[in-house]
């Protein structure tokens, strides 16, 4: 219990002692820029492949397996617009957000000694960078996604940038032989889940416990939103516990960038903190297949680890009043429209 309260604590503490000097940016204004330099150091045969009208369809055409994609790949780009390509992703997550992104391209290396040619071809260069609409004239937006990474942020409205949906996932979950032996790019989702669980008591658990064994996959997958929220209130747990909770979620949240997380949080505030539901399925114990969600209503976060031997991690954010910047586009619209 010691452990898991100062880890729980930690989290917390990092995340609300942000000094607001450090999240005073434009951040849509830093995403326009970096786009406009990532796309003037494009050549004429590339911009049509990495820029496309804000309303293509292709814009909400996310996903997170390996599969043929639209966008420009780092395969194909020169030195200078990989540089650049990083710089634009930068902008948007966290440092920590960018650390667990960098390495979960860098699996795919490690998938492709594991799997031998058995499965899906496995490139750590196969990651596309597409830009929608017109850097800086707003709606715009722009993705960087690949396998086991989709990342998408659209500007409108004039507030800060919506992040969602956003998918990591980490195959394998934890690198358990060879020179990088013990990377676990998700790591800290899983331990302060488990710590979490593993911190209720018998009573608490079964209200937490919505399945004796873990789905084999999320269920918020792309082009839905199925689950409600279920599992324990935060009116049902100790104080410690809720804070174990708030670290929980503020560990996802804080893949973003800093002032992106922080105004996302305050809306989950806003909401009520007491409308969570934090819920559990599968085995408690590491190496064991398992699941969790946390979904409130502003937003649902789930994670789940139970392919491969429970090795191979899946975890979303999705935004329950509209993914892709739907709120802000209807105010943006509404803005546009007002007086005619």
């Amino acid at each position: 219990m010691i452990r898991t309260r100062a880890i729980a604590l930690l989290a917390l503490s990092a995340f609300l002692t942000i000094s607001p000097s450090l999240v005073a940016h434009d951040a849509s204004q830093e995403m326009a820029q970096a786009a406009g330099h990532f796309a003037a150091a494009l050549t004429p045969e590339q911009k049509p492949k990495a820029m496309f009208g804000f309303e293509d369809k292709e814009r909400t055409n996310w996903h997170y397996i390996p599969r043929a994609r639209q966008g420009l790949s780092i395969k194909e780009m020169t030195y200078e617009q990989r540089l650049l390509a990083h710089a634009l992703l930068a902008t948007g997550l966290s440092h920590r957000g960018y650390v667990k992104a960098m390495s979960i391209m860098s699996l795919e290396t490690i998938l492709a000694e594991l799997e031998k040619g058995r499965g899906a071809v496995r490139d750590a260069e196969q990651y596309f960078v597409t830009i929608f609409g017109t850097p800086g004239k707003e709606p715009w937006g722009w993705r960087v996604e690949g396998h086991h990474l989709s990342l998408n942020f659209t500007a409108a409205g004039g507030g800060l940038p919506s992040v969602t949906p956003s998918f990591f996932g980490s195959n394998p979950g934890e690198v358990r032989e060879g020179a990088r032996a013990g990377l676990r790019p998700l790591g800290s989702e899983e331990d302060l889940g488990r710590a979490l669980i593993k911190s209720l008591s018998e009573e608490q658990r079964k209200e937490a416990i919505i399945l004796a064994e873990a789905p084999k996959e999320i269920f918020n997958v792309p082009g839905r939103i199925t689950t409600v929220p279920e599992g324990i209130a935060p009116t049902k747990l100790t104080p410690e516990q809720k804070t174990a909770l708030t670290a929980l979620v503020q560990e996802h949240l804080g893949r973003y960038r800093p002032d992106v997380a922080v105004d996302d949080w305050k809306k989950i505030e806003t909401a009520g903190l007491d409308k969570l539901a934090f819920a559990w399925a599968g085995g408690l114990e590491p190496g064991q297949p398992h699941y969790y969600r946390v979904q409130g209503p502003t937003f649902v976060l789930e994670y789940d680890n139970t392919q491969n031997g429970a090795n191979h991690v899946h975890a979303v954010w999705r935004d329950m009043t509209g993914d892709f910047g739907e709120d802000m586009l209807k105010k943006h619209i509404d803005q546009a429209h007002a007086g005619k």
